[in-house]
């Protein structure tokens, strides 16, 4: 095992002793959560449905849901995306790519605008939103098309409205290996000491347009990574922030059949859905600054600046 970087050791242990306790209230109603699994870009292998078999994302949720009385609903159908259909929920769930608004890629209806729209302002009001993998790789920003290290440039004060809500954007990845995930906050649900050594192998997707308020639950250890993508400071990899009054939570990882049956990953999505649906609370203060403070940095980016 690596060492932690000395600054990251030290804020992760100040954090674990001021955080609030989680609590849960008892015999809480199921939670209403919608999966949305559109592809408008890359259609990911563990959402792929297979006639009118589920997903492999949504049989382990299924299983998770009847563990913690969660009602799921699974869908890649954009126009669900209605005032009325949003109001049923309590969070949304999406593993997606691409632009949502178009009927591209796996071809099942997109959202309208309004329907962007609307999700976007309910979940500022206080609805929950859990993201895996490429829910980053979605609504991109204008210009993040740009290919070479310009695409590698931070704008968060333009990105899109999406990205602004989930709280960073997709770059690109390199190929699949193994990285340790070095834990920050031990007190949020889900994230625990007996993963410090976590880092099978997956897909590890290269971020930008951090938001400045996350609170960094997960950081990529990018020593020893292949890829120019990776020649960075360490950075976020698994957040929680408010959006509004909405509680957002964020992981990269999940492109892999096997993470989704990973106990561990199992505890650190569990205990994000948890928090973001309400059934436990959290300080989510903002730390980006403290624990990745060069998060926005990469030095492709540098070599696009003039």
């Amino acid at each position: 095992m690596r060492n932690i970087p000395a600054y990251l050791a030290v804020i992760g242990v100040a954090l674990a002793t001021i955080l609030v306790p989680q609590t849960r209230a008892a015999d809480q109603p199921a939670r209403k959560i919608l999966f949305f699994s559109k592809s408008a870009g890359f259609e990911h292998s563990v959402i792929k449905k297979m006639g009118d078999q589920p997903s492999w994302a949504e049989k382990i949720l299924k299983e998770i849901g009847d563990k913690h009385n969660y009602e799921f609903t699974f869908t890649k159908d954009g126009t669900i995306f209605t005032p009325e259909n949003i109001a049923k929920y309590d969070a949304f769930f999406f593993y997606t790519t691409g632009d949502l608004t178009k009927a591209t890629g796996d071809r099942n209806p997109a959202m309208t605008p309004e329907g962007k729209a609307a999700f976007l302002e309910a979940i500022h009001n206080g609805k929950g939103f859990i993201g895996t993998h490429s829910a980053t790789d979605t609504c991109h920003s204008p210009g993040n098309e740009e290919s070479g290290p310009a695409r590698y440039v931070s704008d968060g004060d333009n990105a899109d409205p999406y990205i602004k809500m989930i709280g960073a954007e997709f770059i690109v990845h390199g190929a699949q290996q193994p990285s340790r995930m070095i834990p920050i906050d031990l007190k949020f649900p889900g994230i625990k000491s007996e993963g410090a050594d976590f880092g099978p192998m997956e897909e590890r997707y290269a971020l930008k347009n951090f938001a400045p308020d996350l609170h960094v639950l997960l950081v990529q250890d990018t020593e020893g990574m292949k890829g120019e993508m990776y020649h960075r400071a360490p950075y976020p990899a698994t957040w929680a922030h408010l959006y509004g009054k909405g509680r957002v939570f964020y992981t990269n990882m999940g492109h892999r059949e096997e993470m989704w049956t990973n106990p561990v990953f199992q505890d650190v999505l569990v205990g994000g859905i948890e928090w973001a649906v309400g059934n436990v609370k959290a300080n989510v203060k903002p730390n980006i600054s403290k624990v990745t403070p060069h998060a926005n940095e990469t030095k492709l980016e540098a070599v696009a600046k003039p």
